[in-house]
């Protein structure tokens, strides 16, 4: 086992993680697997490192930053469950179900949420078709 200190190249979030060796961190991380919690970019690399002296700066820096990821991850978590329990899921054909809304003379009170693709979501921008990207985090625990 290996320990690498990773730094996102998109929010320059640092973050520690363990590999069984250093030829599987290359591995994930040209087929992006590896992400970054913060903001779930994939453009992540190493960082250097250096011996693991942790001084009481240090330790309330960290104390802080996890504070700050456990607020920010609740918060998504009360948004998620309140999108699960206030709209109707449709799955990959967001793009059509949207449309079906948008044109259709007699709305459904309840909106929708789904996947859709980063063109699916610009055809719908430019027909005038309203949509928001949420970030959606797994219910699995890390």
């Amino acid at each position: 086992m290996i320990k690498y200190n990773l730094i996102c190249k998109n929010c320059n979030n640092l973050f520690d993680s363990w590999f069984s060796s250093s030829h599987d961190y290359d591995k994930l991380n040209k087929n992006k697997y590896i992400n970054c919690h913060n903001c779930n970019s994939t453009k992540i690399t190493k960082n250097l490192m250096s011996p693991n002296i942790l001084t009481s700066k240090v330790k309330l820096e960290l104390r802080l930053k996890e504070e700050k990821y456990k607020i920010i991850k609740k918060t998504m978590n009360e948004h998620q469950k309140f999108i699960k329990e206030n709209f109707d899921y449709v799955g990959d054909n967001f793009a059509h179900e949207a449309r079906s809304l948008h044109y259709k003379s007699k709305k459904k009170k309840k909106g929708i949420y789904g996947l859709a693709s980063k063109q699916e979501l610009q055809d719908l921008k430019d027909e005038g078709i309203k949509s928001e990207v949420i970030h959606w985090s797994k219910d699995t625990i890390n």
